[in-house]
């Protein structure tokens, strides 16, 4: 499972709100609303959260393994 909890925590420590990021930089309500229910967001939105927030990919996300995963190959 993806997680999306570095990314709440690194916009807590630049101190930026979503509010910002919807209105500064044109960030989609929805996309805030994928992040806080840990969705699927495209690596091009990942890409201009890095870029926005001038941080790394673990910055925004990390891969937490569910223990009834199964990978799909």
């Amino acid at each position: 499972m993806i997680s999306y909890k570095p990314f709440w925590n690194t916009l807590a420590a630049k101190n930026i709100s979503t509010y910002t990021l919807i209105n500064r930089y044109g960030i989609s309500s929805s996309t805030i609303n994928r992040l806080r229910h840990d969705q699927p967001i495209s690596t091009t939105t990942i890409n201009d959260f890095c870029h926005i927030l001038s941080c790394r990919i673990e910055d925004i996300l990390v891969y937490l393994p569910d223990s009834d995963e199964s990978p799909n190959f």
